[in-house]
């Protein structure tokens, strides 16, 4: 059965062209209208799963079409509306409401609040089923630094390069660090290795073109390398990650992202496309206090708390705050520990070769493969995760 698509009534073009490709990005059908009558004649033909309405239009504007639209459905079949609007004016967002409008949204709104407050609505008023535009086969992870040198780049590399040789997944690790990406360092990789730049400055994103540009690591899994120099990363935007995402999702059993530590529009969209982000952390004031920045982002942008799970590299290491005390401070539980072995992490580093390769059996590599393993189980069908479940042994 075809699932109903996400109708955008606006008629600024340019804000209807960037809220259509946010949406497409993120797997949905989309339908658009640029004034009232369109929009309505729309959503009689098409019985979207939700309407984004912007208040400005020709013909009927926002309220009226909303009003239209809630005298002539029953309560068993409510749909959905978002009213957007460029004005920040308290007696517009009431109008709105009272016009039957769900949300009420200024403009220019982030893709991932629109998307979060979308998925909201739209679970709440229909089954899930029947507005996702096509199955994810794969399942996207990002890793994010709570701060620069917690050893994220390193803790994701590994996972990807366990989940292709040690469960036979077939995985893409995607390095979203554009500016400064390491994956080239790191995996022994020279400069003349296509990047991501090459995917967004093709006329369309497509698995085709994906599977040119990625290069094959000796491990197996396949890489989307950051850009050659810093400059390109302002040539990939949020809407191009999404649509890359949403591609990579249907090529591979799991996408592996390793992000940059600003939180900026491409980060945030990663995130809002993952099943799962691994904050990766260790246990000093100064990204204690990261850490809870950023939790409290991502509930304010919407995400479920189970969503961020926390790990906590180096977990043995004498900072002076143990677990106990970290999850206090954060009221929060760490998730997941890997243990401080630094022989083993420097020597894989400067080798270019991922310590789960050369050192499998030491504390660092066992530690990992639990987390890996969990981290199967979770998102490929599996058991439930257990916390902690990767501490070091």
């Amino acid at each position: 059965m075809m699932a109903a698509p996400i109708l955008v009534v606006d008629s600024d073009e340019k804000s209807r062209r960037r809220i259509e490709a946010t949406l497409k990005g993120a797997d949905y059908e989309v339908i658009t209208a640029a004034d009232g009558p369109a929009g309505l004649k729309l959503w009689i033909q098409h019985q979207p799963a939700l309407i984004l309405l912007d208040v400005h239009l020709p013909g009927l504007d926002g309220y009226q079409v909303a009003e239209r639209i809630r005298q002539d459905e029953t309560e068993a079949t409510h749909l959905p509306i978002i009213m957007l609007t460029s004005d920040v004016d308290v007696e517009q967002k009431v109008r709105g409401l009272r016009s039957g409008a769900d949300e009420f949204l200024v403009k220019p709104v982030h893709s991932a609040e629109l998307l979060a407050r979308m998925r909201s609505l739209v679970a709440r008023f229909t089954p899930l089923e029947s507005f996702v535009a096509r199955p994810s086969l794969g399942r996207v992870v990002a890793f994010y630094g709570a701060k620069g040198g917690v050893g994220t780049t390193t803790v994701a590399i590994n996972t990807a390069v366990t989940l292709q040789k040690g469960f036979g997944r077939r995985v893409c690790l995607v390095d979203g660090n554009l500016q400064f990406g390491d994956h080239r360092v790191f995996l022994d990789l020279g400069l003349d290795r296509q990047s991501i730049t090459d995917v967004v400055l093709a006329p369309t994103i497509e698995a085709d073109l994906i599977a040119q540009v990625v290069v094959r690591h000796e491990s197996g899994v396949d890489l989307l390398l950051a850009p050659r120099v810093p400059e390109d990363a302002d040539l990939v935007s949020a809407e191009h990650m999404q649509s890359i995402l949403a591609t990579l999702r249907e090529m591979y059993d799991f996408v592996v992202v390793d992000l940059d530590t600003r939180l900026d529009d491409v980060s945030l969209a990663v995130m809002e496309a993952s099943e799962t982000v691994f904050m990766v952390m260790t246990a000093d004031l100064s990204c204690l206090k990261n850490v809870r920045l950023v939790l409290e982002m991502t509930s304010r942008l919407g995400f479920e708390p189970e969503k961020v799970q926390l790990l906590l590299n180096r977990g043995d290491s004498l900072t002076g705050i143990n677990v106990k005390s970290a999850e206090g401070a954060l009221k929060r539980k760490i998730n997941y520990q890997l243990p401080n072995d630094y022989r083993s992490a420097i020597s894989a580093l400067n080798s270019g070769t991922p310590f789960i390769t050369t050192k499998p059996n030491s504390s660092l590599g066992r530690s990992l493969s639990a987390f890996t393993r969990d981290l199967d189980r979770s998102l490929a069908g599996g058991a439930a995760a257990s916390p902690l479940a990767a501490a070091a042994r």
